[in-house]
């Protein structure tokens, strides 16, 4: 009886793996001699709905894509529904969270996603959608060449950077960033468009924002940016950029102070040029420096700024030239 209870209130698997580990330990209670019996038709059931989810989920999800995308192609009116728009929000969302998969994301770029994204959404009125379009823009490219190659000959690059520095809707701004960061990281023909953009400059002004994620964030790409291609640490010289983050150290202290001195860092070492626009007497830096170091160096959560400060103390104002332009190679 209680064997029998047992067996009846055992919780089946729920995946595959549980659905293979049930088989065995099944055959093995059986035994070589016993006779076969008939599946119980809860069991039969079960077993055939767990074959149907392991085998056909990406099917599945490829379909979902469809359907969001189908969502989506409804032609738009001078003024959308509340109910219609917020059928497009959900689409964007679920397509979001399916293209976190990279197979999903190429599969909704050759569903012509991508072009939908660019073509009819990144611009639309309503801000909710628009950021939702850049957020999926940067999902489905993060790391994936083929699908930013694809987003960039779509002309998605000057789109963003106009997003983010035109945009009235802090989100969007937000979500471009993000977008944009996710086609120039590692990703040689994205930085050609970003440069071509003028992104350097769209990238100072959002750190010339009042929005403190997108201050932060811009600083943080500028920073990669430098040590990843230290090439163009000479047009940025040229665009006055050591003057402009050193302008921004003068503002109110926050934490994205960290990364505009981060970014100061990367701009000076193994560049000569930028060390002597760092040393003018009439910027004030290393006064500055200093000032920055005695107001941090007793709080721990601004540690890092302060290992910021001295190495730029000891770059520009204390190593000899020969010195700082080996640094840190």
């Amino acid at each position: 009886m209680a064997d029998g209870g047992s067996e009846r209130n055992r919780q089946l698997p729920q995946n595959l793996q549980g659905l293979l580990r049930m088989a065995v330990e099944a055959g093995a209670a059986s035994g070589e001699g016993s006779a076969a019996e008939p599946m119980p038709q809860e069991r039969r059931q079960w077993l055939q709905e767990a074959l149907a989810s392991a085998f056909l989920g990406p099917a599945d999800e490829v379909q979902q894509i469809k359907e969001c995308l189908q969502c989506l192609q409804g032609e738009p009116g001078d003024g959308v529904e509340e109910e219609e728009e917020e059928r497009r929000e959900q689409a964007l969302d679920l397509l979001a969270d399916l293209c976190e998969n990279i197979d999903n994301a190429a599969d909704f770029c050759k569903l012509d996603g991508m072009r939908l994204l660019v073509e009819r959404y990144l611009e639309r009125p309503e801000a909710e959608l628009r950021w939702r379009a850049a957020h999926l823009v940067g999902t489905c490219s993060q790391n994936v060449p083929f699908v930013q190659e694809h987003a960039l000959a779509l002309g998605a690059m000057g789109m963003l950077l106009r997003l983010l520095d035109r945009d009235h809707h802090e989100t969007v701004r937000v979500k471009a960033l993000f977008a944009t960061s996710c086609l120039v990281r590692e990703q040689e023909v994205g930085l050609l468009e970003f440069l071509k953009e003028d992104g350097f400059s769209v990238l100072m002004r959002a750190m010339q924002s009042d929005v403190m994620k997108l201050k932060v964030k811009s600083a943080f790409l500028l920073q990669n940016l430098l040590l990843s291609h230290p090439e163009h640490k000479d047009t940025l010289c040229a665009m006055g950029m050591v003057q402009q983050l050193v302008a921004l150290l003068r503002t109110e202290h926050s934490a994205f102070h960290e990364h505009v001195l981060g970014a100061l860092c990367s701009l000076v070492t193994d560049f000569p040029q930028g060390l002597e626009e760092c040393r003018a007497p009439e910027l004030g830096f290393q006064q500055l420096l200093e000032e920055r170091r005695r107001l941090v160096q007793t709080q721990e959560e601004f540690q890092e700024e302060l290992e910021f400060c001295e190495r730029l103390l000891r770059i520009c104002f204390q190593d000899s030239p020969e010195e700082s332009s080996g640094m840190d190679r």
